[in-house]
């Protein structure tokens, strides 16, 4: 029987704003990054997007590094001394060793605590789609369930989180390895627009390609159309965008027409995942048949 409250707790990679973190007392752990030089820490010390993708648009190539185990045991640690269990829902593992890291200092954490509890849930998802599961995980946590239950009901429903995406410049996905120098020359004077998501195993992959912006933007809703799933609880999508707020409403508008949600929540693509996905990158999170 548990007798400690617990908190859940996730990374900056899920694009939530921190308002949002702040009015759902989530916790947050921060990944640094690195541009022109100078190292922000992700939380306190950082650009805001419009300064950082102005930066990129200028030439400059941010690095990004993952949560080390020092990191996540010291936030552990300060989580466990205020009284708390910890439920920490971390970015894709196929994506970034934040996760291995964070199994790793659990270990140490648990030996100096070892009557309290670390559970590490990969939501083998990145952006808004870490983002979206978070936020489903605290309307579990607000409805009752115990850290049990929760991390059963996440089990259940991870595959259920669709995460759709398309980047305005292919240079950028070339960088990080996701597609050839060729495909990116070709695609960018063709002006081919990739649309991708995060597969069942959380690592992105490419679903298709349509030419001009406004089809790839199009294009995300039409699979939000196709693997949308009709419950009574399914009434959030999440957007985030690398500074084109009006591409992410005009998303929102037409995520409106085909599924009527009750809300959308549109936010910004952080330093995180949009030092891999460049500018005008649009991310599209739902509820889903399928991933």
């Amino acid at each position: 029987m548990e007798n400690r409250p617990y908190i859940i707790i996730s990374d900056t990679t899920g694009d939530l704003p921190m308002q949002y973190v702040k009015d759902n007392g989530l916790g947050m752990m921060a990944i640094s990054y690195e541009i022109d030089g100078v190292e922000y820490d992700g939380m306190d010390h950082i650009l805001t997007p419009k300064e950082f993708y102005e930066k990129m648009r200028s030439g400059s190539m941010p690095k990004t590094q993952q949560i080390n185990p020092d990191q996540s045991g010291q936030y552990f640690t300060r989580m466990i001394e205020q009284g708390y269990d910890i439920l920490y829902i971390a970015f894709s593992s196929a994506l970034s060793g934040t996760y291995q890291s964070a199994l790793t200092a659990r270990e140490e954490v648990l030996e100096k605590h070892p009557n309290a509890r670390i559970e590490i849930f990969d939501s083998l998802s990145a952006s808004v789609g870490e983002g979206l599961l978070v936020h489903k995980a605290l309307q579990q946590k607000q409805k009752g369930a115990t850290l049990d239950e929760l991390l059963s009901w996440l089990s259940e429903n991870v595959q259920h989180l669709a995460t759709y995406f398309t980047v305005d410049d292919l240079f950028h996905l070339h960088r990080g390895g996701r597609v050839s120098k060729t495909a990116a020359v070709v695609g960018s004077m063709l002006g081919i627009k990739p649309v991708l998501y995060v597969s069942p195993e959380g690592k992105l992959e490419p679903v298709g390609k349509v030419r001009g912006r406004k089809q790839s933007l199009t294009a995300l809703v039409d699979y939000l159309s196709r693997l949308w799933l009709e419950s009574p609880e399914n009434d959030t999508v999440f957007i985030s965008h690398g500074d084109a707020p009006e591409d992410a409403q005009f998303v929102a508008s037409l995520v409106r027409e085909r599924v009527h949600p009750k809300e959308i929540l549109v936010t910004d693509i952080g330093p995180c995942i949009g030092a891999h996905s460049g500018p005008g990158t649009i991310a599209l999170a739902f509820w889903g048949t399928k991933r």
